[in-house]
Protein backbone atom coordinates (compact mmCIF):
# COMPACT_ATOMS: atom_id res chain seq x y z
CA UNK A 1 0.00 0.00 0.00
CA UNK A 2 1.67 3.05 -0.67
CA UNK A 3 1.76 6.03 1.72
CA UNK A 4 0.26 9.32 1.07
CA UNK A 5 -0.05 9.45 -2.69
CA UNK A 6 -0.55 12.83 -4.59
CA UNK A 7 -0.83 12.74 -8.46
CA UNK A 8 1.56 15.55 -9.94
CA UNK A 9 0.37 16.91 -13.23
CA UNK A 10 4.24 18.62 -15.19
CA UNK A 11 3.00 22.35 -13.90
CA UNK A 12 3.36 21.04 -10.19
CA UNK A 13 6.00 19.20 -10.60
CA UNK A 14 7.64 22.24 -11.86
CA UNK A 15 6.39 24.70 -9.35
CA UNK A 16 7.66 21.92 -6.84
CA UNK A 17 10.68 22.02 -8.07
CA UNK A 18 11.14 25.78 -8.30
CA UNK A 19 9.90 26.40 -5.02
CA UNK A 20 11.76 23.46 -3.00
CA UNK A 21 14.99 24.85 -4.96
CA UNK A 22 14.44 28.15 -2.76
CA UNK A 23 13.39 26.44 0.37
CA UNK A 24 16.39 24.11 0.20
CA UNK A 25 18.95 27.61 -0.11
CA UNK A 26 16.40 28.72 3.20
CA UNK A 27 17.38 25.93 4.54
CA UNK A 28 20.94 26.07 3.73
CA UNK A 29 21.22 29.45 5.64
CA UNK A 30 19.14 27.74 8.55
CA UNK A 31 22.16 25.44 8.76
CA UNK A 32 24.65 27.82 8.68
CA UNK A 33 22.60 29.79 11.20
CA UNK A 34 22.83 26.63 14.01
CA UNK A 35 26.57 26.13 13.68
CA UNK A 36 27.09 29.50 14.27
CA UNK A 37 24.88 29.28 16.81
CA UNK A 38 27.01 26.75 18.11
CA UNK A 39 29.67 28.15 17.60
CA UNK A 40 28.82 31.62 20.02
CA UNK A 41 27.68 28.71 22.67
CA UNK A 42 30.49 27.11 22.58
CA UNK A 43 32.42 30.49 22.90
CA UNK A 44 30.44 32.03 26.03
CA UNK A 45 30.75 28.31 27.68
CA UNK A 46 34.65 28.47 27.66
CA UNK A 47 34.38 32.07 28.46
CA UNK A 48 33.47 30.35 32.25
CA UNK A 49 35.20 27.41 31.56
CA UNK A 50 36.94 28.41 34.87
CA UNK A 51 34.27 28.26 36.94
CA UNK A 52 32.89 24.81 35.63
CA UNK A 53 34.01 21.51 36.72
CA UNK A 54 33.45 19.61 33.14
CA UNK A 55 33.24 19.28 29.78
CA UNK A 56 30.20 17.48 28.98
CA UNK A 57 27.69 20.54 28.92
CA UNK A 58 29.81 20.83 25.69
CA UNK A 59 27.79 18.73 23.94
CA UNK A 60 25.12 20.57 22.76
CA UNK A 61 27.07 23.17 20.85
CA UNK A 62 29.48 20.40 19.67
CA UNK A 63 26.12 19.10 18.39
CA UNK A 64 25.16 21.74 16.50
CA UNK A 65 28.43 22.39 14.81
CA UNK A 66 28.40 19.03 13.75
CA UNK A 67 24.60 19.54 12.90
CA UNK A 68 25.02 22.71 10.88
CA UNK A 69 27.67 21.88 8.66
CA UNK A 70 25.73 18.86 7.81
CA UNK A 71 22.71 20.55 7.18
CA UNK A 72 24.67 23.36 4.87
CA UNK A 73 25.60 20.11 2.85
CA UNK A 74 22.74 17.99 2.81
CA UNK A 75 20.70 21.40 1.55
CA UNK A 76 23.22 22.57 -1.12
CA UNK A 77 22.79 18.77 -2.68
CA UNK A 78 18.53 19.11 -2.26
CA UNK A 79 18.98 22.67 -3.98
CA UNK A 80 20.93 21.10 -7.11
CA UNK A 81 18.65 17.79 -7.11
CA UNK A 82 15.79 20.16 -7.43
CA UNK A 83 17.75 22.22 -10.05
CA UNK A 84 18.09 19.08 -12.41
CA UNK A 85 14.77 17.75 -11.76
CA UNK A 86 13.55 20.53 -14.36
CA UNK A 87 15.43 18.43 -16.98
CA UNK A 88 14.57 14.95 -17.51
CA UNK A 89 18.04 14.37 -19.24
CA UNK A 90 19.68 15.47 -16.01
CA UNK A 91 17.71 13.82 -12.95
CA UNK A 92 18.78 9.90 -13.81
CA UNK A 93 22.20 10.80 -12.53
CA UNK A 94 20.82 11.53 -8.86
CA UNK A 95 18.86 8.32 -8.91
CA UNK A 96 21.94 6.06 -6.86
CA UNK A 97 22.63 8.50 -5.24
CA UNK A 98 18.59 9.59 -3.98
CA UNK A 99 18.78 6.64 -1.12
CA UNK A 100 21.78 7.35 1.15
CA UNK A 101 20.78 10.96 0.65
CA UNK A 102 17.75 10.78 2.47
CA UNK A 103 19.38 7.99 4.87
CA UNK A 104 22.24 10.81 5.84
CA UNK A 105 19.73 13.71 5.76
CA UNK A 106 16.69 12.06 8.21
CA UNK A 107 19.91 11.20 10.69
CA UNK A 108 21.18 14.67 10.87
CA UNK A 109 17.30 16.01 11.16
CA UNK A 110 17.06 13.32 14.28
CA UNK A 111 20.47 14.59 15.88
CA UNK A 112 19.01 18.03 15.08
CA UNK A 113 15.91 17.54 17.02
CA UNK A 114 18.39 15.59 19.92
CA UNK A 115 19.58 18.74 19.94
CA UNK A 116 16.83 20.47 21.03
CA UNK A 117 16.16 17.84 24.24
CA UNK A 118 19.76 18.38 25.16
CA UNK A 119 19.61 22.03 25.18
CA UNK A 120 16.42 21.87 27.77
CA UNK A 121 17.56 19.08 29.57
CA UNK A 122 21.19 19.75 30.40
CA UNK A 123 20.08 22.30 33.13
CA UNK A 124 21.25 19.71 36.02
CA UNK A 125 24.39 18.87 34.27
CA UNK A 126 25.24 22.66 34.65
CA UNK A 127 23.87 23.54 37.76
CA UNK A 128 26.46 20.88 39.03
CA UNK A 129 29.28 22.16 37.21
CA UNK A 130 28.53 25.55 38.11
CA UNK A 131 28.53 24.37 41.87
CA UNK A 132 31.63 22.76 42.25
CA UNK A 133 33.53 25.11 39.92
CA UNK A 134 32.57 28.64 42.02
CA UNK A 135 33.38 26.28 45.11
CA UNK A 136 37.04 26.07 43.94
CA UNK A 137 36.83 29.36 41.97
CA UNK A 138 36.09 30.81 45.96
CA UNK A 139 38.67 28.59 47.39
CA UNK A 140 41.48 29.29 45.22
CA UNK A 141 40.08 33.39 45.08
CA UNK A 142 43.53 34.51 47.25
CA UNK A 143 46.40 32.00 45.22
CA UNK A 144 47.55 34.73 42.70
CA UNK A 145 51.04 33.76 43.32
CA UNK A 146 50.64 30.25 42.61
CA UNK A 147 51.07 28.74 38.67
CA UNK A 148 47.57 27.85 37.34
CA UNK A 149 45.73 29.93 39.55
CA UNK A 150 47.07 33.30 39.11
CA UNK A 151 43.82 35.11 36.99
CA UNK A 152 41.32 33.45 39.37
CA UNK A 153 41.03 36.16 41.44
CA UNK A 154 40.56 38.46 38.12
CA UNK A 155 37.95 35.76 37.22
CA UNK A 156 35.41 35.63 40.11
CA UNK A 157 36.00 39.59 40.36
CA UNK A 158 35.03 39.93 36.51
CA UNK A 159 32.17 37.53 37.13
CA UNK A 160 30.14 39.20 40.03
CA UNK A 161 30.40 42.40 38.55
CA UNK A 162 29.22 41.64 34.77
CA UNK A 163 26.46 38.96 36.57
CA UNK A 164 26.17 41.20 39.42
CA UNK A 165 26.28 38.06 42.11
CA UNK A 166 28.33 37.61 45.32
CA UNK A 167 29.29 33.77 46.05
CA UNK A 168 28.46 30.58 44.96
CA UNK A 169 24.69 30.56 46.59
CA UNK A 170 25.03 34.03 48.49
CA UNK A 171 27.81 35.82 49.72
CA UNK A 172 27.75 34.41 52.92
CA UNK A 173 29.94 31.73 51.00
CA UNK A 174 32.64 34.30 51.11
CA UNK A 175 32.52 34.03 55.31
CA UNK A 176 33.56 29.93 54.48
CA UNK A 177 36.74 30.44 52.88
CA UNK A 178 39.84 32.54 53.56
CA UNK A 179 40.26 34.94 50.66
CA UNK A 180 42.68 36.91 51.51
CA UNK A 181 45.95 35.93 50.82
CA UNK A 182 48.89 35.40 53.60
CA UNK A 183 51.00 37.60 52.04
CA UNK A 184 49.07 40.74 52.79
CA UNK A 185 48.29 39.41 56.50
CA UNK A 186 50.40 41.39 59.24
CA UNK A 187 51.16 38.35 61.95
CA UNK A 188 52.69 40.27 63.89
CA UNK A 189 48.91 41.96 64.73
CA UNK A 190 47.31 40.47 67.85
CA UNK A 191 43.96 40.34 65.61
CA UNK A 192 45.49 38.60 62.91
CA UNK A 193 47.13 36.07 65.37
CA UNK A 194 43.67 35.37 67.80
CA UNK A 195 40.95 35.11 64.51
CA UNK A 196 43.70 32.34 62.79
CA UNK A 197 43.97 30.99 66.53
CA UNK A 198 40.18 30.61 66.90
CA UNK A 199 40.17 28.17 63.73
CA UNK A 200 40.35 25.07 63.95
CA UNK A 201 41.79 25.04 60.22
CA UNK A 202 44.47 27.94 61.01
CA UNK A 203 42.24 29.65 58.22
CA UNK A 204 42.00 33.96 58.51
CA UNK A 205 38.49 33.94 58.07
CA UNK A 206 36.34 36.92 58.11
CA UNK A 207 32.74 38.07 57.90
CA UNK A 208 33.17 39.72 54.71
CA UNK A 209 33.37 39.75 50.96
CA UNK A 210 35.16 41.40 47.96
CA UNK A 211 35.12 44.65 46.26
CA UNK A 212 33.20 43.24 43.47
CA UNK A 213 30.46 41.80 45.73
CA UNK A 214 29.52 45.25 46.35
CA UNK A 215 26.00 46.83 44.84
CA UNK A 216 26.62 50.17 43.06
CA UNK A 217 22.95 51.12 43.43
CA UNK A 218 23.01 51.04 46.91
CA UNK A 219 22.93 54.74 48.15
CA UNK A 220 25.18 53.75 51.25
CA UNK A 221 29.27 53.01 50.93
CA UNK A 222 30.25 49.74 50.72
CA UNK A 223 30.02 47.76 53.75
CA UNK A 224 31.99 44.84 52.62
CA UNK A 225 34.07 43.69 55.93
CA UNK A 226 32.47 42.93 59.59
CA UNK A 227 28.89 42.27 57.53
CA UNK A 228 27.47 41.01 60.87
CA UNK A 229 28.94 43.09 63.89
CA UNK A 230 26.07 46.03 63.83
CA UNK A 231 28.64 47.78 66.45
CA UNK A 232 30.93 48.60 63.12
CA UNK A 233 29.09 50.66 61.67
CA UNK A 234 27.01 53.91 62.34
CA UNK A 235 23.00 52.97 62.06
CA UNK A 236 23.70 49.54 60.73
CA UNK A 237 21.77 45.88 61.58
CA UNK A 238 22.50 43.49 58.99
CA UNK A 239 19.53 41.30 60.43
CA UNK A 240 16.77 43.56 59.13
CA UNK A 241 18.66 46.14 56.61
CA UNK A 242 19.50 45.40 53.15
CA UNK A 243 22.62 44.74 52.42
CA UNK A 244 24.27 47.01 50.06
CA UNK A 245 26.19 44.03 48.19
CA UNK A 246 24.25 41.57 45.54
CA UNK A 247 22.39 39.23 47.20
CA UNK A 248 21.80 36.40 44.05
CA UNK A 249 24.72 34.01 44.32
CA UNK A 250 26.70 33.57 41.07
CA UNK A 251 25.17 29.76 40.27
CA UNK A 252 21.87 31.26 40.05
CA UNK A 253 22.92 34.38 37.70
CA UNK A 254 24.95 32.01 35.52
CA UNK A 255 22.29 28.89 35.41
CA UNK A 256 19.63 31.88 34.56
CA UNK A 257 22.11 33.46 31.56
CA UNK A 258 23.13 30.14 29.96
CA UNK A 259 19.00 28.04 29.88
CA UNK A 260 18.05 31.65 28.31
CA UNK A 261 20.57 31.18 25.69
CA UNK A 262 19.84 27.10 25.28
CA UNK A 263 15.86 28.00 25.73
CA UNK A 264 16.53 31.07 22.88
CA UNK A 265 19.19 28.09 21.10
CA UNK A 266 16.45 25.83 21.07
CA UNK A 267 13.70 27.16 19.66
CA UNK A 268 15.48 28.24 16.95
CA UNK A 269 16.86 24.73 15.96
CA UNK A 270 13.40 23.14 16.81
CA UNK A 271 12.35 26.13 13.83
CA UNK A 272 14.84 24.72 11.43
CA UNK A 273 14.07 21.18 11.98
CA UNK A 274 10.54 21.66 10.69
CA UNK A 275 12.18 23.82 8.09
CA UNK A 276 14.41 20.11 7.13
CA UNK A 277 11.80 18.47 7.52
CA UNK A 278 9.48 20.13 5.36
CA UNK A 279 12.60 19.90 2.23
CA UNK A 280 13.31 15.97 2.88
CA UNK A 281 9.34 15.55 2.44
CA UNK A 282 8.82 17.77 -0.68
CA UNK A 283 11.78 16.35 -2.30
CA UNK A 284 10.85 12.78 -1.76
CA UNK A 285 7.55 13.65 -3.50
CA UNK A 286 9.55 15.33 -6.09
CA UNK A 287 11.94 12.31 -6.61
CA UNK A 288 9.19 9.66 -7.09
CA UNK A 289 6.95 11.88 -9.45
CA UNK A 290 10.43 12.24 -11.53
CA UNK A 291 11.02 8.74 -11.04
CA UNK A 292 7.77 8.08 -13.12
CA UNK A 293 8.78 10.18 -16.08
CA UNK A 294 12.32 8.40 -16.65
CA UNK A 295 11.71 7.00 -19.53
CA UNK A 296 8.65 8.57 -20.89
CA UNK A 297 8.55 9.60 -24.14
CA UNK A 298 5.97 12.25 -23.03
CA UNK A 299 8.34 13.98 -20.54
CA UNK A 300 5.06 16.89 -19.52
CA UNK A 301 2.44 13.42 -18.31
CA UNK A 302 0.96 12.78 -14.91
CA UNK A 303 2.94 11.06 -12.13
CA UNK A 304 2.39 10.01 -9.08
CA UNK A 305 4.12 11.45 -5.72
CA UNK A 306 4.52 9.28 -2.17
CA UNK A 307 6.31 9.08 0.94
CA UNK A 308 6.74 5.17 1.14
CA UNK A 309 6.12 2.91 -2.14
CA UNK A 310 5.01 0.24 0.92
CA UNK A 311 3.26 0.63 4.23
CA UNK A 312 5.49 1.37 6.95
CA UNK A 313 5.46 -2.09 8.64
CA UNK A 314 6.50 -3.81 4.92
CA UNK A 315 9.29 -0.74 4.31
CA UNK A 316 10.96 -1.57 7.74
CA UNK A 317 10.90 -5.52 6.98
CA UNK A 318 12.39 -4.83 3.29
CA UNK A 319 15.09 -2.46 5.32
CA UNK A 320 15.89 -5.59 7.97
CA UNK A 321 16.06 -7.53 4.71
CA UNK A 322 18.53 -5.14 2.55
CA UNK A 323 20.40 -5.02 5.69
CA UNK A 324 21.09 -8.49 6.24
CA UNK A 325 21.86 -9.23 2.67
CA UNK A 326 24.69 -6.34 3.06
CA UNK A 327 26.01 -8.62 5.71
CA UNK A 328 25.21 -12.10 3.91
CA UNK A 329 28.33 -12.37 1.77
CA UNK A 330 30.82 -12.00 4.55
CA UNK A 331 29.14 -14.78 6.77
CA UNK A 332 29.48 -16.66 3.20
CA UNK A 333 33.25 -16.16 2.72
CA UNK A 334 34.09 -16.80 5.91
CA UNK A 335 32.35 -19.85 6.45
CA UNK A 336 34.47 -21.01 2.90
CA UNK A 337 37.34 -19.43 4.43
CA UNK A 338 36.84 -21.75 7.59
CA UNK A 339 35.99 -25.46 5.72
CA UNK A 340 39.26 -24.54 3.19
CA UNK A 341 41.68 -25.84 5.42
CA UNK A 342 39.53 -28.63 6.07
CA UNK A 343 39.00 -29.88 2.17
CA UNK A 344 42.92 -29.02 1.53
CA UNK A 345 43.45 -31.71 4.10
Amino acid sequence: MVLLKVKFPFQRRVKVAQGLWLFSWLATVSGALIFTLGIFLKSELRKRSEVMDNTEIHAVPNTLIIVGLASVVINFFAGRICQDSLDVARFPRWRGFIVPYFAGAALFALLMLVAVIMSYAMKGNLEESLKIGLKNGIRFYKDTDTPGRCFQKQTIDLLQIEFQCCGNTNFKDWFEVQWISNRYLDYSCKEVKDRIKSNVDGRYLVDGVPFSCCNPSSPRPCIQHQMTNNSAHYNYDYTTEELNVFRRGCREALVSYYMGLMNTIGVLVLLFFLIQMGVLVSLRYLQTAMDGVVGQENTECETEGYILEKGVKETIKLTIQKIAKIFQPNQVQNEQAESAPGTAG
